[in-house]
């Protein structure tokens, strides 16, 4: 039985629905990932550096028989094979692939940290994660995403956009 996980994607350079849409698609084509479900776009305001073009976020959540290193590596790799520079933090990204949760566990590593740290505090995130699953509970906070979402008490300038059907990140059958 595979592992379930809820991957952040944003974008911020170019046509950013285009490279969020690509990178699900090159997500999908790992042999070991199956999309299960996909949130819509948003358009959201830049946090933290806020001199720089807005966003483009949207979730996915995917069943994957890889374990979450393992899925960091191909995430990684995949923003890599999209063009992305490593710039400075919260600066400006061709792709960002982030994954938010990984089955119930709670993993505390240099270069891994699931549930993702600020995942409670983002708007971006949060309202993509509940359009998927708003009664997913937060492995070490205990409370759905739902429950996060209402006790945000900012507004953080999230629009949702018009999106393309799922069926386009279908993996072709051989």
């Amino acid at each position: 039985m595979g592992h379930i996980a809820y991957i952040g994607i944003g974008s911020n350079i170019g046509d950013k629905i285009h490279q969020c849409e690509k990178a699900i698609s090159e997500i999908i084509k790992v042999d070991s990932h199956k999309l299960l479900a996909k949130s819509s776009f948003f358009k959201t305001q830049p946090i933290g550096y806020t001199s720089q073009d807005w966003f483009v976020n949207g979730v996915i959540k995917i069943e994957t028989d890889l374990g979450p290193l393992d899925l960091l590596r191909s995430l990684k790799a995949i923003e890599l094979q999209m063009g992305r520079l490593e710039t400075f933090r919260w600066g400006p990204r061709t792709i960002d692939l982030d994954i938010l949760i990984f089955d119930k566990e709670e993993i505390q590593m240099e270069e891994l940290q699931i549930p993702h740290p600020r995942l409670h505090e983002r708007q971006f995130v949060l309202i993509p994660l509940a359009e998927i699953n708003r009664n997913l509970v937060h492995p070490v906070l205990k409370r759905t995403v739902g429950e996060l979402l209402e006790n945000l008490n900012e507004d953080q300038g999230v629009e949702k956009l018009k999106s393309l059907p799922t069926s386009l990140y279908q993996r072709e059958e051989k």
